[in-house]
């Protein structure tokens, strides 16, 4: 089900031309490899948010936002999104966010 609303979203964002262009397939958390190997902690904070999230109307909703031919591309929304929550759980500022994603990406 989530696949066939996804593949509407792609066509419907490529009919209007727009600036924000929806993800394929995330890697689910348990499969993702991590930079030096191993998996990612299945009770790790963000692993655990992340699954509370409704990630595809999320995704669906900001998508709408953005208008065709209107700069670059935005990024994925969990992207934008996680990093927006990554910074408000830890209160730290902008760049202090950019520094520790630099070092944990």
């Amino acid at each position: 089900m989530h696949e066939k609303r996804g593949e509407r979203l792609k066509t419907r964002a490529l009919e209007r031309g727009m600036m924000y262009r929806v993800q394929e397939k995330v890697p689910e958390f348990e499969k993702f490899d991590t930079v030096f190997g191993g998996k990612l902690n299945g009770q790790n904070r963000w692993v655990i948010l992340a699954d509370l999230i409704p990630w595809d109307k999320v995704e669906e909703n900001y998508a709408q936002l953005f208008v065709a031919n209107n700069g670059r591309a935005a990024l994925p929304v969990r992207v934008a999104l996680g990093a927006l929550i990554v910074k408000e759980k830890k209160k730290i500022s902008d760049e202090e966010l950019v520094e520790d994603i630099r070092e944990s990406p």
